[in-house]
């Protein structure tokens, strides 16, 4: 079973759209009110749907049935197709643009991944919203969950290859725009709970967290969570959360764009 068809069942649960990550969507697209745009890896919709609900025409295509499932339940309004990212089944130049939301290190191929979304769209840009290894090393989650944290730094692509398979199918780098958690951020995923440390308790946010879903030991997470209780009722936590600091941001936009 896909990792996402197994996270999908309470995906929803702890994930929903964070207003202020799907406007900096809207504008770095710069798109038209029903432009045609593809949301490549897009889970269960929460921000394909958002994206709709803002007036664009949206498509949502992801490999995992269970995910596209719980987005058709949601929404009649987006089309919803399962397809793997390595061979889209759209004709070349569709869609006026795209956007893949905490998703690429997924991929086993960027290029490929991107050689496709080149394809399909027109004129027009491929925002990516991700974290780096090297923002994910500032992450305050691997004094608790060190091999979770390493795993997921890991498996999570450099901004530089990101950017250099984006120009390497033909895109041009528009800009990077790093984003930093604010408190009332509404979509929980891995470094959510940057200024909330208790989120992490529970076991509801971390099923939708695929860093804890999928590399993840039980024992690894009893022991964290243990020592993680332990801080936040002695107080501990807070000399801890400042030692941390954001100089490279939390998360990045990579905003691509075809000519």
């Amino acid at each position: 079973m896909e990792l996402y068809d197994i996270i999908g069942v309470e995906y929803d649960t702890s994930r929903k759209a964070d207003p202020q990550i799907t406007q900096r969507l809207i504008d770095h697209l710069q798109v038209f009110d029903n432009s045609r745009v593809l949301d490549v890896a897009c889970g269960t919709g929460n921000y394909t749907i958002a994206l709709s609900q803002l007036g664009l025409k949206m498509t949502g295509t992801d490999i995992s049935e269970e995910m596209l499932k719980n987005a058709r339940e949601k929404s009649n309004q987006v089309t919803w197709d399962k397809a793997d990212i390595n061979n889209l089944p759209y004709q070349e130049e569709e869609f006026s643009g795209a956007t893949c939301i905490l998703a690429i290190h997924h991929f086993e191929n960027l290029h490929k991944a991107f050689q496709q979304v080149y394809r399909v769209i027109g004129k027009g840009r491929f925002v990516i919203f991700t974290s780096s290894p090297e923002q994910m090393a500032g992450y305050w989650l691997k004094e608790y969950f060190p091999k979770i944290m390493t795993d997921s730094c890991n498996q999570m692509p450099k901004v530089q290859q990101v950017v250099d398979n984006l120009k390497s199918v033909g895109f041009k780098i528009v800009g990077l725009e790093t984003f930093l958690i604010q408190p009332n951020l509404k979509d929980f995923f891995l470094y959510s709970g940057k200024y909330e440390p208790s989120i992490y308790l529970n076991p509801n946010v971390r099923a939708g967290i695929s860093s804890f879903a999928n590399l993840g030991s039980l024992d690894e997470i009893q022991v964290g969570c243990s020592r993680l209780k332990s801080d936040i009722e002695n107080g501990r936590i807070q000399e801890l959360l400042d030692r941390y600091s954001s100089d490279l941001g939390d998360y990045v936009f990579v905003v691509a764009e075809k000519r």
